[in-house]
């Protein structure tokens, strides 16, 4: 996709979050902007970062003003940085100086959110991943899988609280272990042709990227970035704590 292109989708997407009021991208926003699809930022991760702000902004209480793109670049560039992390994908991200200096209103106007306790995740994680059967039972093999989960979540929450040291390290572990439980039964679930949709859309997030990966490299990261794909579309959360 091509900068311009990006820019307008984003714009596009920041007029339907602020209700249909234009806020339009031009100036050094547009350069910030511009900035995040030359480093290979996934379009629907800087949705999400628009997302995450918006849902702090307005739980601050009625709306005070059209949210400007400048407000959420920490958000977007912090959910870029996992994403790059997750799929394992290096250079890129993070900088305060992407498409020019971050505005400084923005700083001011939103800091950083803090990083939930452990025990506060995994009672978070628990609410999304009996959210994730609201549709009704997706099948046998997924709602023991869940069961289980929510189960051991049930006991690791209640030690969450008072855990230190190695007892915090063993919960941390233990969380890994469900997530990865949950996924390989959710991953199941998918049909075929979601299954290729998926893994095309995948494949298109790493373009930016491909060139520069060995051949292996590049398959596992597609192989991951599916997995968060599918994670997504099934509302299954991140149940490891890092």
């Amino acid at each position: 996709m091509e900068p311009a292109e990006f820019c307008r989708e984003i714009e596009t997407y920041l007029c339907r979050k602020n209700e249909g009021h234009l806020v339009r991208i031009v100036g050094p926003a547009f350069e910030q902007v511009c900035g995040w699809a030359a480093l290979g930022v996934p379009l629907k991760i800087a949705f999400r970062g628009i997302d995450q702000y918006c849902e702090r902004y307005y739980a601050k209480g009625p709306r005070r003003r059209p949210v400007r793109i400048e407000f959420c670049e920490g958000d977007i560039l912090d959910l870029f940085d996992g994403w790059r992390r997750a799929v394992g994908v290096a250079g890129g991200g993070g900088s305060a100086g992407v498409g020019g200096a971050r505005v400084a209103e923005a700083a001011a106007e939103e800091p950083a959110p803090r990083k939930p306790t452990l025990a506060a995740h995994i009672q978070r994680a628990i609410a999304r991943l009996t959210g994730s059967r609201a549709g009704g039972a997706r099948g046998a093999g997924y709602d023991s899988a869940i069961d289980a989960a929510v189960r051991e979540l049930d006991r690791l929450g209640a030690e969450a609280k008072r855990a230190r040291g190695a007892a915090r390290a063993a919960i941390v572990d233990r969380l890994a272990a469900i997530d990865r439980d949950v996924v390989a039964a959710s991953l199941a679930l998918i049909e075929k042709t979601a299954a290729t949709r998926l893994r095309r859309e995948a494949e298109e997030e790493l373009a930016p990227f491909g060139s520069r990966m060995p051949p292996e490299a590049r398959a596992r990261a597609v192989d991951a970035a599916y997995e968060r794909l599918a994670r997504e579309s099934l509302g299954l959360p991140v149940l490891t704590y890092e």
